[in-house]
């Protein structure tokens, strides 16, 4: 069976696991789409708001191709290698979008097209994505990216997803992008993140007395397993 070493050990691994903070944790990135065929004065025709754990991070005039920072994550992310090409995935978006048929044969005026994508990073590194659809501002049809499946939050949303449901070729994309583009994505922006909160955590930019709030929990979690290992190494090697 192992020594009373052996059986420290064995005790403290779980503990340590359980009360420390790791880059594992589950994050997600959205893309929020608004297509307006008709936009009032001074409103855009076409606009994308993107967030990393729901902390906005870029407004996008995808009309215009103007980006916004709002975050120093947003500034932090331009200069990937990879942001170009990002881009024109966005604008390959807002291309299709655009083809989506937006009128019901009841309606005449265009309406306006929201679109949400959301891919998620579990704890185990797994990518799922998901998409919602909405009309003027309702938010009424989801496709789950993982299984193809198509549910109705609202009778505004059945009319599109008898229109999409058996379109493959509007289904592989949705999938594609979701899953795939915006997966990779949101790995290299928790790769910037993390390197955020180094830099921010270090005594070179951090006067001693301040303490980012992410540092100050993590540090109050890390003095519980402290606590408990002591005790055990207590019991166990008197």
């Amino acid at each position: 069976m192992g020594g009373p070493e052996t059986r420290l050990g064995f005790l403290v691994l779980p503990l340590i696991v359980c009360f420390s903070g790791t880059p594992g944790d589950a994050h997600s990135l959205s893309y929020n789409f608004t297509i307006d065929p008709q936009p009032r004065p001074g409103q855009l025709w076409c606009n994308v708001e993107g967030d990393v754990d729901r902390e906005v991070f870029l407004s996008y005039d995808c009309g215009h191709g103007k980006i916004i920072f709002t975050s120093p994550l947003g500034e932090e992310v331009k200069t990937m290698k990879s942001w170009e090409t990002q881009i024109e995935t966005l604008r390959d978006i807002r291309d299709h979008l655009c083809d989506f048929t937006l009128e019901k044969p009841t309606v005449t005026d265009p309406l306006t097209l929201q679109a949400l994508m959301t891919c998620h990073c579990e704890d185990d590194r797994n990518i799922s994505g998901s998409w919602q659809f909405g009309l003027n501002g309702l938010m009424s049809l989801h496709f789950d990216s993982e299984n193809g499946h198509w549910r109705v939050d609202h009778p505004g949303g059945r009319w599109m997803k008898e229109k999409w449901e058996n379109d493959r070729a509007v289904t592989d994309f949705l999938k594609k992008v979701s899953m795939g583009d915006c997966g990779s994505w949101l790995q290299d922006f928790m790769g910037c993140w993390e390197k955020m909160l180094k830099t921010s955590a270090s005594p070179t930019t951090v006067p001693p007395r301040v303490q980012p709030r992410a540092t100050a929990i993590k540090t109050k979690a890390w003095n519980v397993p402290v606590v408990l290992t002591s005790f055990i190494i207590t019991v166990f090697l008197g």
